[in-house]
């Protein structure tokens, strides 16, 4: 008597324990709408980077005092003027020093 109450209470289970809809892409969105979001989601991360930068870098200039303050713009000046990787004493002067 049990093993003829057991095969349709398993059959039953089984069946229950199926998915109902085997199709995965209905609820999904486009690859275009993802890739649109996914730029959008950059382009802000990006921006909210520089915004922090911005912000770090004033709040590190409030923290020095008037003097290292001016030395720091002074500096910056001269980079800005020179460009990267460029040097105001030449490579004689700055080995040789004169």
């Amino acid at each position: 008597m049990p093993k003829r109450f057991l095969v349709p209470v398993l059959l039953l289970l089984a069946l229950t324990a199926a998915p109902v809809s085997a199709a995965a892409q209905d609820g999904g969105i486009s690859r275009k709408k993802q890739e649109k979001l996914l730029e959008k989601k950059a382009k802000e991360d990006k921006k909210a980077k520089a915004k922090k930068e911005k912000f770090d870098r004033k709040r590190h200039l409030s923290l020095q005092d008037k003097a290292t303050r001016k030395r720091l713009k002074r500096h910056n000046k001269r980079a800005d003027r020179n460009g990267s990787n460029t040097h105001k004493d030449g490579f004689f002067r700055r080995m040789f020093g004169s």
